[in-house]
């Protein structure tokens, strides 16, 4: 009962970040940057910077569907943020950046986190049916569970992974703002306000992934 209370209660949580974090980032897109860069101009900079010239940028659609592809090698930045030359564009396309200089100089957690990517991806679409069959059963064939169990452990490790690497391509892109002068003195704390609500939306998703394992462990546990 009380890891049931705990999921329902990380669910809140999860949805006022992700509330919050559409808030923040709809308010700063709203003020310009002064330096008057878009996104897209954002990005450049700092790749070249990093003497990075061998990564494209990209508009996607959507929203929030901004992100680093390693194996491509592109900068993908929603229209808001490519176009944009807001104070949330700025600080979006450096962290996006961020990803693609951890790439470039081989930053552990990334390649870690990376090595991971095949086994989460083919285990998100399995997963969840062999923990259901597990669940049903469990008294005839508990291994299946076990099975279930062992594999979504390797999907909250590869979340747990992946919170050094957003918190780390964040301080590069901060540092980078801050020393560029591309965010002023007023705008620096904004952009640094951002891209805290944006990491927390993984830590949330870190935290819920091993509630969950915790639940289905028990469940395991409490068989007989």
């Amino acid at each position: 009962m009380s890891i049931w209370f705990l999921l329902i209660g990380i669910m809140v949580i999860s949805m006022l970040v992700s509330n919050t974090l559409r808030s923040r980032l709809e308010r700063y897109s709203q003020m310009p940057l002064s330096s008057g860069y878009t996104g897209k101009e954002v990005a450049e900079k700092m790749l070249r910077d990093n003497g990075i010239y061998d990564v494209q940028i990209v508009s996607v659609e959507g929203s929030l569907t901004d992100h680093y592809n390693p194996e491509k090698k592109t900068v993908n930045l929603s229209p808001e943020i490519y176009h944009g030359q807001s104070i949330a564009a700025a600080a979006v396309a450096a962290h996006e950046c961020g990803h693609a200089v951890q790439h470039a100089t081989a930053y552990s957690w990334l390649k870690m986190r990376s090595t991971l990517v095949p086994i989460v991806q083919f285990g998100s679409t399995i997963v969840p049916w062999v923990l259901i069959g597990g669940v049903l059963m469990l008294k005839a064939f508990p291994m299946l569970l076990l099975g279930g169990i062992i594999l979504f452990a390797i999907t909250t490790l590869f979340s747990f992974i992946t919170l050094p690497v957003e918190f780390d391509a964040s301080r590069r892109a901060l540092a980078w703002l801050e020393r560029t002068n591309i965010t002023n003195a007023n705008e620096q704390p904004k952009a640094k306000d951002g891209l805290k609500w944006a990491a927390m939306t993984y830590v949330v998703a870190a935290i819920s992934s091993l509630a969950t394992l915790l639940y289905y462990v028990s469940v395991y546990n409490n068989r007989r």
